[in-house]
């Protein structure tokens, strides 16, 4: 099985990182900065192809892993070449090949049009800890998709953490919250650690334990199973430390800007379509 990708930054080169431990794949690289692809396919054992064409030709899965305002030329060029291969030749699993694009708010429906062919493709979202295996894919499969191939897909992919199958209707959502949501933790474990530095704690004791409190916090919520809400009230006795903090943060209108923030990342996402 040959896994194409088209673009080789964090992301893509993560997901391949991801389908090498799925085992029994070859994987390509293409990109325009050509010493980043040779790069990654060094890290991978990987090879290099000679242009975008070739990485369609030779690929069984091909993902796009180019930003939203780049995938309309990347389309174009690769256009003829889709046709080609979606008349004629098939995979080992006689399936011809299937694109899956990762730019947020691209629809199936507006990468088929500009392909202008009805090509099998899958759009996912990640995100950036499925740098370090512990992300979250979403995946949503066009109707041309067989069952075999997102199955596959599904495998590929668990190498760089959780994956989910979803109506592309929600994908967008999915990209305000899972996709740009480690940003939005990133500036709260740095706000912790600050207010920890006010109180007085070294900078790097403070950081330390903010980010191992937020982990430790997500693990609660996952492994118990409990709504945020009881965790929280488990945590604020009547009159204490913890209740005088959460009414500094109400206060401060954090969970409206948080919701806040999702949103206007949705709707950047829908932008960008």
């Amino acid at each position: 099985m040959m896994i194409s990708c088209i673009g080789s930054g964090n992301m893509g080169t993560a997901l391949m990182k991801g389908a090498a431990k799925a085992g029994s794949v070859d994987i390509g690289f293409t990109d325009e900065e050509i010493g980043k692809a040779e790069v990654a396919a060094a890290s991978l054992g990987g090879r290099i192809f000679a242009s975008n064409s070739e990485a369609v030709k030779e690929g069984d899965y091909v993902f796009l892993a180019v930003k939203p305002q780049v995938l309309m030329n990347v389309l174009e060029e690769i256009a003829p070449m889709v046709k080609e291969r979606i008349s004629g030749e098939t995979g080992p699993d006689g399936f011809p090949l299937t694109l899956v694009s990762m730019a947020p708010g691209w629809s199936i429906e507006k990468i088929q049009g500009v392909l202008g062919v009805k090509a099998p493709v899958v759009r996912i979202m990640p995100n950036t800890p499925s740098l370090i295996s512990r992300g979250v894919i979403v995946m949503a499969p066009s109707a041309e998709v067989p069952r075999e191939r997102a199955n596959v897909l599904i495998k590929i992919l668990s190498g760089a953490g959780l994956v989910d199958r979803l109506d592309e209707k929600y994908l967008d959502a999915v990209t305000g919250l899972s996709g740009s949501g480690p940003a939005f933790v990133y500036l709260f474990i740095e706000a912790l650690a600050d207010g920890g530095v006010r109180s007085g704690l070294p900078r790097d004791k403070a950081l330390g334990y903010a980010a191992q409190t937020v982990l430790g916090a997500a693990a609660m919520v996952l492994e118990t199973g409990k709504h945020p809400g009881q965790l929280k009230d488990m945590v604020t006795s009547p009159g204490g430390t913890t209740i005088a903090g959460v009414a500094a943060l109400e206060n401060g209108a954090f969970r409206a800007a948080t919701m806040n923030a999702v949103e206007a990342a949705w709707r950047r996402a829908m932008e960008l379509g």
